[in-house]
């Protein structure tokens, strides 16, 4: 059996078949367009990345054993105030945490050119740092910098020793919380027999008791963070020690009893000069004299009468001269 197509049909046929060729078009114009539109998202959205220059001149301050990272600002020009981010990195987060990096918690959006790590690089590992500068939307690539506490030297401890009675007082400069300062000390006149002290960061005062009286005792001392990190050992400082005296807290006391005592008596001499009446404040007062000496005696003064001067005429005799 043949089946024929009539004209009407056939016409109908080529319109669904242009209708189908027409939404498929739609169907591919939409989706071309979708993707359009969302590549002009994404470019929109990461159009402020990266198109700003890093911070520059990267590197680490590192003095009496705080290490401050420093830059510089970068080149582009900023409407808006400039902001900075530090991260860093250790081997723990590098290993451990699959890469991972930690926002130091003081220097996040922070318009200072400078950041203190102190307290964040508390290890003898290889740390990472990087810090990147954000201008409104636009925010620079990572700036990096590889830093290690144990390539630099600590510094040489500052001593003050202070002899109170049989005791010494050894005083450090304060350092950060990694370090410890091993203080070593011995009598002048036995050398080799040494002691020595550790004294953690949080002590600032070394005190050593029942010392020999009259011996002189020398103190030495470094600033220790690893076996293989070590400072210097300082000059040797030496004190007399004098003996047990009076207890630490007489001196002080007496000084602020004496300055209390005598301003006490100040105020109330002033006290007195200013609100007591004269005939009240006599305290010393003036006795009569007896009758016998209250007379009134006149008192000749004898003056010697002085005897004239008499005068004795001497007769001259006149010459005449010669005729």
């Amino acid at each position: 059996m043949q089946t024929r197509f009539l004209p009407q049909e056939q016409e109908v046929s080529g319109f669904s078949a242009l209708w189908g060729s027409v939404l498929r078009f739609a169907a591919m114009a939409m989706r071309r367009s979708r993707k359009l539109l969302m590549m002009v998202v994404l470019l929109q959205f990461t159009s402020g990345v990266g198109t700003l220059p890093p911070p520059g001149t990267v590197c680490m301050d590192s003095v009496n054993m705080r290490h401050v990272l420093r830059w510089t600002q970068p080149t582009a020009s900023c409407n808006s105030t400039v902001l900075y981010s530090v991260q860093y990195q250790g081997e723990f987060e590098l290993l451990i945490k699959n890469g991972s990096w930690i926002n130091a918690p003081e220097c996040q959006r922070i318009p200072l050119t400078s950041c203190d790590l102190t307290f964040d690089l508390g290890s003898d590992s290889n740390y990472s740092l990087r810090v990147r500068a954000q201008c409104g939307s636009r925010t620079s690539a990572w700036a990096r910098f590889l830093f290690n506490r144990n390539n630099i030297t600590p510094p040489v401890p500052e001593l003050r020793l202070t002899a109170a009675g049989d005791i010494l007082l050894v005083s450090v400069r304060k350092f950060p919380l990694t370090a410890v300062t091993m203080v070593t000390m011995w009598r002048k006149d036995k050398e080799q027999q040494t002691e020595t002290f550790s004294m953690p960061a949080d002590q600032e005062v070394l005190q050593v008791a029942a010392l020999q009286e009259g011996a002189v005792y020398c103190v030495k001392a470094k600033v220790v963070l690893s076996l293989e990190v070590q400072s210097g050992f300082t000059h040797s400082h030496c004190v007399s020690i004098t003996g047990p005296g009076a207890p630490a807290w007489k001196q002080p006391t007496v000084v602020t009893v004496t300055v209390v005592v005598t301003l006490g008596l100040l105020i109330g001499l002033f006290w007195s000069l200013v609100h007591c009446r004269p005939d009240c404040c006599q305290y010393f007062q003036k006795e009569p004299l007896p009758p016998s000496l209250s007379g009134n005696f006149t008192v000749w003064i004898a003056i010697p009468q002085q005897r004239e001067e008499l005068c004795e005429e001497t007769p001259h005799l006149l010459r005449g001269g010669a005729t």
